[in-house]
């Protein structure tokens, strides 16, 4: 591995240089700076960053490409205040800007669900932590952490709650953003209801996008459905407008269970039954990770928590 001492020497400036290049100071020149950068990318050379730097970097996907964030919106406010307790600044950097990781000092980096890492090879070009939220992490990337949700247990607490409140035919709209895990919610959400002996084929759980929520569920009124679950997204929300629209009163016409939306869920008419991740504890544990990984001590690798149910009156019974 290249050091501080060869770029330097490569460049024909001192280590001091090199390090304020990589420190983001802002008495060194522009050319210098690309020179310097340019130089260390050749030889994929990261500077070690010291556990006294403390600033986290969040990756949020981009808000061109995902307009409503609710989602993120309630992650990040957690993982704000967790990491704020334990001493961490964050950094906020959308992903559509992510060669300016190259460029600033961080001790750790979190990213909100998100397709791939945020860098191919993470593990060859940073010497810090990435916790990915909500995401698998890939097996061969040594310092790629996971805290994710447990999707299966989640379909299964959803259908087992309708069917608890009597419903005997049940529908499914699943949001189909690559922010969620709709491919992994559509193949648990079959099994589940296979396990209670219910219809379980494509015209009773679909993927959908959002334009796409009122046909759905008007197909889904057709073959009289008495629960619909709505899973990611603003899938809750919009299927809550659709059934007003055709006319099906919640929940004395259908009953209805969403993803929790904060500030939203609980004031819809009527409130929502939702599922919802332990946003808290995920963001502890993430955090935890970082200490972890800043103390040179071994990080769990792929953390896995249960859905919770909250409980409304959009749900019969």
């Amino acid at each position: 591995m290249p050091t501080i001492q060869d770029i330097a020497r490569e460049a024909g400036v001192s280590t001091a240089t090199v390090s304020r290049v990589f420190s983001n100071h802002p008495n060194v020149k522009a050319a210098l700076r690309e020179q310097v950068l340019t130089i260390a990318r050749r030889h994929n050379y990261v500077p070690r960053l010291s556990s006294r730097r403390r600033t986290v970097m969040l990756i949020t996907p981009s808000r061109t490409a995902h307009p409503v964030q609710s989602y993120v919106d309630m992650v990040i406010t957690h993982l704000a205040e967790a990491a704020g307790q334990r001493g961490y600044r964050i950094e906020i950097l959308p992903e559509d800007s992510l060669d300016h990781l190259v460029n600033t000092p961080f001790c750790a980096a979190i990213r909100i669900s998100a397709e791939g890492l945020a860098l191919e090879n993470w593990d060859r070009h940073f010497q810090v932590p990435l916790i990915l939220i909500d995401r698998e992490a890939p097996k061969n990337q040594r310092r790629v952490i996971s805290v994710r949700s447990n999707e299966e247990q989640g379909m299964n607490l959803a259908i087992a709650h309708l069917v608890a409140r009597g419903c005997q035919h049940i529908g499914c709209l699943v949001s189909n953003t690559t922010m969620g895990n709709p491919k992994q919610r559509l193949v648990h959400l079959q099994a589940a209801l296979r396990r209670h002996g219910l219809p379980a084929d494509d015209s009773c759980v679909r993927l959908v996008r959002e334009e796409e929520y009122l046909e759905g569920t008007a197909k889904l009124l057709r073959q009289k459905v008495d629960g619909l679950f709505a899973p990611g997204g603003m899938g809750g929300m919009i299927t809550a407008y659709a059934l007003n629209l055709l006319g099906r009163r919640v929940p004395e016409d259908v009953s209805l269970i969403a993803s929790e939306r904060a500030g939203i869920s609980r004031y819809c008419q009527p409130p929502q039954t939702t599922i919802t991740q332990d946003y808290g504890q995920m963001a502890s544990i993430a955090v935890d990770a970082i200490d972890a990984s800043l103390r040179g001590e071994s990080v769990i690798r792929d953390t896995i928590l249960d859905y919770q149910l909250i409980e409304r009156e959009s749900v019969a019974g």
